[in-house]
């Protein structure tokens, strides 16, 4: 047996439903009730002299069965009973002992039949409890049998149904109303549901009446329970809740400050107003905080939207897009800056505005107005305003109660929105700051650069391009794609740009670069840590070419290659052998050196650009050789730009779920008698044969003018490669934009700028270079390094002029 009380037995239980038992002292069944038969089966032939563990489904419960007191029979509890074909029942007991006797009376019942009783009787008690929905029972003459009204209340004219048939208070029409309609509960049996047509309405209307027919357990009629509560206007109420519910839906669907504000008018002109428009502090619009308004004057807001019934906005009104004028300090506008919502007639706006302003706020056949501030986090963002111009019901104050509620919502998105704008904006100038110039046009490369955020700008991630001038007219193009987003991705994104940057002026090898880059990631995600693991870790693609080799060099670091279009037309993919992603490590990164011919057009992107419909990258990676092939077909020097633009045309259109970056270069190459080179053994006689070669190819450039500087630069970088390096030394010369002065040499050492004393005989060669020449540095090759240095060809005093 459970030994857990229930003290919920009621005091209005059929007792035909109670089986009950009378047990000797030793718990033998004494007595056995029709009921009792009826729940165990049992017959009272059968029970009596039984003891009572022989009904327990199981009778090991029932311990000392030699005394009822000890034998574990709680004074009340559960228990589980079994009937003759095996079923069992779980039943709530109580046990009472006969006064006067030793004998025990045992009363029980099907425990689901307590717990209904038990649920019904908490319903009656939360019933009786309220104090605004008056509960009444009513006997079969519809005379009050209880209710929860106070006496007191029914003497003031309250419509509670006590002391008579229908109460004193009601009027003879109301109490015939209603008395009409409760007999039809009680015979027919069909509910009166207050606020249905029909059902009526008691002490001026001010409160609604329900009604349900009471029956006894055999479904005969015993009164009418009557529920009284006051009586909302239902359709304003039902179309309040419907309007609040839409501009629920609506806000917080856009990020976008625009967007939220006409999804609120809309929504407003739709079911509530006919005329409705937005006005944001322009501070707000530009997701910065707005200032405070402090009396009359400049409010600094500036209409933003404005949705009419008619779809056409009235031409005398302010339009969206202006800024709101200087106003004066009336009685609305200064509720509206302390935060109220404003009900107000058509004729009260215009006498406090003037016969000046009137015409910009006021629209024709205006009627009445809300005027509703746009509060959140103690910033007033703006206001909304409604009109109703056709509609034949004014404004109410229900109506302003509701506006101030659905402003208040309103006010948390558009803050929202404006806090996303700031983030947005510091987002994209972060990004544009840390990408070159869309356009370059140098020597080596004409180049053109787009880059499509994902989300249509509403989010920004870390993908990139960059054109890396080099030494002796080469040129690097890299693209890379950060994984994650955020400006996580775009500080990561701005390192690694710089990083590489920096590696392409050390003229490093493309895989020697990337592996350098590689460990840069590595380093950035041990300073990040387990959280933000997205944003460390990238693809990357470098390419380097010489315009006088015309040889490209490219390396890849888990990026898609690169599309090679031939200056005939054709188009392909570029075969290389990707390595893995920056950031992995422990893998070389394979250099892929392909030939490139003058006007050739070399495509590098990111995977978005081939992921745009959610495509196989494979597929996506054919459409973009298919189309660059279609957009250049026979036209050789169709513009970069525009043909970027044709490419992204598709990212444009649709929001890109990822960002794409593309970069289109088309190769140039240096005329063959644009350079010339000779070697020399590591012999100091050879200093006047390398002045004397290198003065006699300026004659033949025309480049005369820079005989004298250029013999120094050769005498000084020749004699130092002799004197360090050991021979053979090469030098050549490049005439381009600039004139290239180099020095090879089969020495790894570094050379070294210093300031040499008066006293000391040497060390004055590379200061002196450093001051003839417009900027020089070093590079090293597989064998040996190479010293370089520029000068303009123009003379100096010519490019000042």
């Amino acid at each position: 047996m459970d030994a857990s009380t229930d003290d919920a037995w009621g005091r209005s239980f059929p007792f035909d439903d109670i089986a009950t038992a009378v047990l000797d002292e030793r718990g033998t069944v004494l007595r056995w009730s029709r009921a009792a038969s009826d729940l165990l089966e049992f017959t009272a032939e059968e029970a009596c002299g039984s003891p009572v563990w022989r009904f327990l489904a199981d009778p090991s419960a029932g311990r000392c069965r030699e005394n009822p007191r000890a034998s574990g029979i709680p004074p009340a509890g559960r228990a589980v009973l079994r009937r003759p074909s095996g079923d069992r029942v779980e039943v709530a007991f109580r046990v009472v002992r006969l006064e006067g006797s030793a004998q025990s009376l045992v009363l029980a019942l099907p425990a689901q039949n307590l717990d209904m009783w038990n649920q019904s009787a908490a319903l009656a008690r939360a019933l009786f409890a309220q104090d605004r929905i008056e509960i009444g029972i009513l006997g079969p003459d519809l005379d009050t049998v209880r209710t929860n009204a106070a006496p007191s209340e029914t003497s003031g004219g309250s419509p509670a149904f006590v002391g008579g048939i229908l109460g004193k208070a009601l009027s003879p029409g109301e109490a015939e109303e209603v008395e009409a309609g409760l007999r039809r509960v009680l015979e027919t049996g069909v509910p009166l549901i207050g606020g249905e047509p029909g059902s009526p309405r008691v002490s001026g209307r001010q409160w609604s009446l329900s009604a349900f027919r009471l029956e006894d357990a055999r479904g005969r009629p015993t009164g009418v329970a009557t529920l009284l509560m006051p009586a909302a206007d239902q359709p304003r109420d039902l179309h309040h809740l419907d309007l609040l519910h839409e501009v629920s839906e609506r806000m917080g669907t856009s990020l976008n400050l625009l967007l939220t504000s006409q999804d609120l008018a809309e929504a407003l002109v739709l079911a509530f107003a006919d005329l409705a428009w937005v006005d944001l502090a322009e501070a707000v619009l530009q997701g910065d905080e707005p200032p405070k308004l402090v009396g009359a004057g400049l409010w600094h807001l500036r209409r933003a939207v404005m949705v009419s019934a008619t779809g056409s906005v009235p031409g005398d009104l302010l339009q969206p897009g202006r800024t709101i004028p200087p106003l004066p300090d009336p009685p609305v506008l200064r509720k509206l800056r302390c935060g109220e919502t404003v009900l107000a007639s058509a004729q009260e706006v215009s006498e406090q505005l003037g016969p000046e302003l009137a015409p910009l706020f006021v629209p024709e056949r205006g009627q009445s107005v809300l005027y509703a501030p746009l509060f959140a986090r103690g910033l007033l963002l703006g206001a909304l305003v409604v009109w109703r111009t056709d509609r034949p019901d004014p404004f109410v104050e229900e109506d302003r109660r509701v506006l101030a509620e659905i402003a208040s919502r309103a006010a948390l998105s558009v803050d929202n929105a404006r806090r996303y704008t700031r983030e947005h904006r510091a987002s994209v100038a972060l990004q544009r700051r840390l990408l070159p110039r869309t356009t370059s046009d140098i020597p080596a490369v004409e180049a053109a650069g787009s880059y499509v955020p994902a989300g249509g700008g509403a989010d920004i991630r870390g993908d990139w391009f960059d054109v890396i001038p080099l030494p002796s007219f080469r040129v690097a193009l890299v693209v890379g794609d950060v994984v994650g987003h955020g400006l996580h991705a775009t500080a990561t994104m701005g390192r690694l740009r710089t990083a590489v940057q920096t590696l392409a002026d050390l003229e490093l090898d493309p895989g020697e670069l990337l592996t350098h880059v590689d460990d840069l990631v590595q380093q950035l995600a041990e300073e990040a840590g387990p959280a933000q693991p997205s944003v460390v870790g990238a693809t990357c693609l470098y390419a380097l070419y010489d315009p006088i080799s015309r040889q490209c060099a490219v390396a890849s670091a888990g990026h898609p290659p690169p599309v090679l279009l031939g200056p005939d037309g054709t188009a392909r993919l570029v075969e290389i052998t990707p390595g893995p992603p920056l950031g992995v490590g422990g893998m070389p990164f394979e250099v892929t050196n392909l030939p490139l011919e003058p006007g050739s057009i070399l495509a590098l992107y990111t995977d978005g650009l081939v992921t745009l419909d959610g495509q196989d990258i494979e597929d996506g990676m054919a459409q973009v050789v298919e189309r660059l092939a279609a957009l250049c077909d026979g036209d050789g020097a169709a513009p970069l730009d525009g043909v970027g633009r044709s490419l992204l045309s598709r990212a444009t259109e649709a929001p890109p779920r990822d960002d794409v970056a593309l970069l289109l270069a088309r190769t140039r190459a240096l005329p063959d008698d644009s350079t010339t080179a000779w070697e020399f053994p590591a012999d100091p006689a050879v200093v006047a044969e390398a002045r004397e070669a290198a003065t006699g190819q300026l004659a033949a450039w025309g480049l005369d003018h820079l005989a004298f500087t250029t013999e120094l630069i050769v005498s000084e970088l020749v004699t130092n490669a002799i004197r360090y390096a050991g021979g053979p030394i090469v030098l050549r010369l490049i005439r381009g934009n600039v004139l290239i002065c180099e020095v090879s040499d089969p020495s790894n050492t570094q050379p070294r700028l210093c300031r040499a004393r008066w006293t000391d005989e040497g060390g004055r060669g590379l200061y002196l270079v450093a001051q003839l020449t417009t900027r020089w540095g070093s590079r090293y090759g597989r064998r040996g390094k190479t010293i370089w240095s520029e000068q303009p060809l123009a003379p100096a005093m010519e490019q000042q002029a």
